[in-house]
């Protein structure tokens, strides 16, 4: 449904909404946000696909991905699917409050002010002109309620105001030039004097250089609820090759930018740690970087057919010499902080490392290990099992508490990609499990089975806690394992499950959401034979004269069928 629909009731359609209604369309990297003023309403978004491929599969030709924006007025029992307005084909009077140059969009983020608004974070890249320039741009859009800060909660964040870009990046085709991406976003719903303030941060990526990526973190804010924002500014100036930064203000406004830094021997960084940066003015300056916490990351890795190092695998170009099937992913940096604790100036921090002590050699090019003892980042032949980490730091005088477990599997399954959050004392945590695998082995990636079949293999889990920094039993959120490593992208040659997962609370109420194939449809891949990996999809292919293959002639048929699922959480 077009948000002008939702917002006035007026009937709006066009290709796209038509599209996205039966599509059956690929999904991920969600995010989540409930209400501060009233939880019964809870609005997700995610890197949403629907409106790429006609019925027959031939390209709609209106854009490739857009960020989803999904309605719930009724604590989550039910949503309603729209897009964020702006996308290629977007006729809708509220198209031209869009105000972004480019033609998809993705990893989203969202947050809420204590006023109604709601606040959409993005990266973008495509050309709507159809050309290979990858312009790397991210961009923060607007949601009211319709009736104003007065009106009724249950409209709350409703109604579409602008989307803005916030950095540009440059031209160059195939990432080759400056681009941003991994975005964080968080409003400060202090009461106090930065009561409001959008707070935005991104890593920026520059290409094109003989080392490969060169990342650091940079931020923004808005202080007139995102109708501009300010200059980007550079936060990680003594720290080269990061990622995945992650905002959180504490109760007396102060504003803490966390943030994965990589070991890299061309960056001169030795270790793979958490870092962070403060401010104490509502973010106009911040602090030097602090490396608060090292640890030894779980990294999957495999190495291609002509011994390039690669963190997925599949079929074709993708193909691994371990024959092993599996979807990119690394360990993750999330934080929150307790905008209602006044008293304190403590950050929570959830990350998903090695255990040490259970590095094990994997037998094969696979492994899990960084190494800095190597001039290569990756270390190959070694797996291990990751695990859910937490402590809580003291921004006041930089010193944590002891990282401990969250839930401990006693060996059995990987944990993945965590969120936390916490209001008023009450924490909540979310995280990947595959406890459940069937095939479990730290020698192996994510669901693999002996001789390289795939597996339904992975939950989502969760726990609550204290701010006595106590949690419960793992919970588990998902009804169904699933597959994370069906072969849905690429040409149906590689899985992709995203970078994230998302948690939201307010208070004891606590709403996850995370990617889930439990609807996609199994199939044979015909260009492949004989094998099988047990990760093929639903396709529908006619072989050429001259013995290549076809495209995918029945994308809608549910061997695209990837979703978001989400839940109450403990």
């Amino acid at each position: 449904m077009s948000d002008y629909t939702l917002v006035t009731g007026n009937p709006y359609t066009d290709d796209d909404l038509t599209t996205c209604s039966q599509s059956r369309g690929r999904q991920n990297e969600p995010a989540v946000a409930v209400d501060p003023r009233n939880t019964d309403v809870i609005v997700g978004s995610s890197n949403d696909y629907c409106p790429v491929f006609n019925a027959d599969g031939t390209f709609l030709g209106l854009g490739d991905i857009w960020l989803g924006y999904y309605r719930s007025e009724d604590a989550g029992s039910s949503f309603t699917s729209s897009l964020v307005p702006g996308y290629q084909g977007d006729e809708s009077p509220y198209a031209a409050r869009s105000h972004v140059r480019t033609a998809d969009s993705g990893d989203p983020v969202l947050a809420w002010d204590n006023h109604g608004r709601l606040f959409a974070g993005s990266e973008s890249s495509a050309d709507p002109e159809g050309t290979a320039k990858t312009f790397g741009d991210v961009w923060v859009a607007t949601y009211q309620n319709p009736d104003g800060e007065g009106g009724t909660t249950t409209n709350d964040g409703k109604e579409f105001v602008r989307s803005l870009d916030v950095a540009r990046g440059s031209a160059a085709p195939n990432l080759l030039g400056k681009f941003h991406d991994k975005t964080s976003l968080e409003v400060d719903r202090t009461g106090g004097p930065c009561d409001g303030n959008v707070y935005f941060a991104w890593a920026r990526f520059t290409g094109g250089s003989s080392n490969g990526f060169n990342s650091s973190v940079y931020f923004s804010r808005s202080t007139d609820h995102g109708a501009t924002f300010s200059a980007p500014m550079k936060l990680s100036q003594t720290v080269h090759d990061i990622q995945f930064p992650d905002i959180a203000v504490t109760g007396n406004g102060h504003v803490y930018v966390t943030y994965r830094q990589f070991a890299d021997v061309h960056s001169h960084e030795p270790i793979d740690a958490i870092a962070y940066n403060k401010s104490t003015n509502c973010g106009a300056t911040f602090s030097q970087p602090h490396v608060v916490q090292t640890f030894e990351p779980y990294d999957p890795t495999d190495l291609d057919l002509s011994g390039d190092v690669v963190g997925d695998c599949g079929d074709f170009a993708s193909e691994c010499q371990s024959g092993y099937t599996f979807m990119r992913g690394g360990t993750q940096v999330r934080s929150a902080a307790d905008q209602r604790d006044a008293s304190h100036d403590y950050v929570y921090i959830v990350y998903d490392p090695t255990i040490p002590g259970t590095e094990v050699p994997s037998g094969t090019s696979y492994g899990s290990i960084t190494s800095e003892d190597l001039p290569a980042r990756y270390h190959q032949d070694v797996g291990s099992e990751s695990g859910i980490y937490f402590f809580r730091l003291d921004g006041s005088n930089d010193t944590h508490t002891t990282p401990t477990l969250i839930s401990d599997t006693g060996g059995v399954g990987l944990q993945r990609f965590p969120d936390i959050s916490i209001d008023l004392g009450s924490m909540h945590a979310i995280w990947w499990d595959s406890r459940n695998d069937p095939c479990y082995s730290p020698q192996r990636p994510l669901g693999n089975c002996p001789g390289g079949v795939t597996s339904a293999s992975l939950d989502a889990y969760g726990a609550a806690g204290t701010s006595a920094l106590t949690w419960s039993a793992a919970e588990r959120l998902s009804d169904t394992s699933s597959n994370p490593n069906w072969e849905q992208f690429g040409g149906r040659s590689v899985p992709f499950g995203g970078d994230y997962i998302y948690l939201s609370s307010v208070g004891a109420f606590s709403y996850g959401v995370w990617t889930d194939w439990r609807n996609v449809v199994a199939g044979t891949d015909p260009r492949e034979g004989a094998e099988s990996d047990g990760a093929d999809v639903r396709q529908c292919r006619a072989q050429n004269p001259d013995g290549s293959w076809g495209p995918d002639t029945c994308p809608w048929a549910g061997g695209l069928d990837q979703n978001i699922y989400g839940a109450l959480t403990p």
